[in-house]
């Protein structure tokens, strides 16, 4: 199953955990994107495409948000990667570009996202864009962390670029809902020239 950051709220009732990740844009607490026309005509083309060859994935990325109870979105079909739309898009000049994607479904079937567990420091990923040129990057590092326990980067705005890719990690225990950690990846722009 896909990963489940869950939210990152302070109105929790006391002696509740809540864990840190995305927010409901609707309540005034989103965690990036454009708030004025002028940003959204300055925004990066979104992303269609990922691509790591060294690995073998290659998925197509759709817009994803967040579910009714302030989780960050996973697409359905593990086919497919979601680029967390109210964060910065890939090839944007500041903060963390977030993808997301199943490392397999309810049924079994692999999800293009279970190559992320080949993937090493130093391998290459391209998000191609809408109209616009792809954008490449080198995978500088990869962690697996709690699923309730993300790192504050993964969904920051500000700061060097950066693409972070997430999916699920072991354990899997089915009696605590699925996956209990996720694999985090986290790659920076290569310099067009030194693809």
């Amino acid at each position: 199953m896909g990963p489940d950051f869950g939210t990152a709220r302070s109105d929790v009732p006391t002696g509740t955990a809540a864990p840190a990740g995305p927010q409901d844009p609707a309540e005034g607490h989103a965690l990036a994107g454009p708030h004025s026309p002028r940003d959204a005509a300055q925004a990066p083309p979104p992303p269609v495409r990922v691509l790591a060859p060294g690995v073998g994935l290659d998925a197509r990325v759709g817009p994803v948000g967040v579910t009714a109870e302030g989780d960050m979105a996973v697409p359905e079909d593990p086919s497919e990667a979601g680029w967390y739309r109210y964060g910065p898009a890939p090839g944007g000049d500041r903060g963390s570009a977030v993808l997301v994607g199943h490392v397999d479904d309810d049924t079994g079937e692999i999800g293009e996202f279970a190559a992320l567990y080949d993937v090493r420091p130093g391998d290459r990923i391209e998000v191609r864009r809408a109209q616009a040129e792809p954008v490449r990057y080198r995978v500088v590092a990869r962690e697996t962390v709690p699923k309730d326990e993300p790192p504050a980067s993964v969904f920051r705005r500000s700061g060097a670029p950066v693409l972070t890719l997430i999916t699920c990690a072991p354990p899997f225990v089915p009696e605590r809902g699925g996956y209990l950690s996720n694999l985090v990846v986290t790659a920076e722009p290569v310099e067009s020239g030194r693809a």
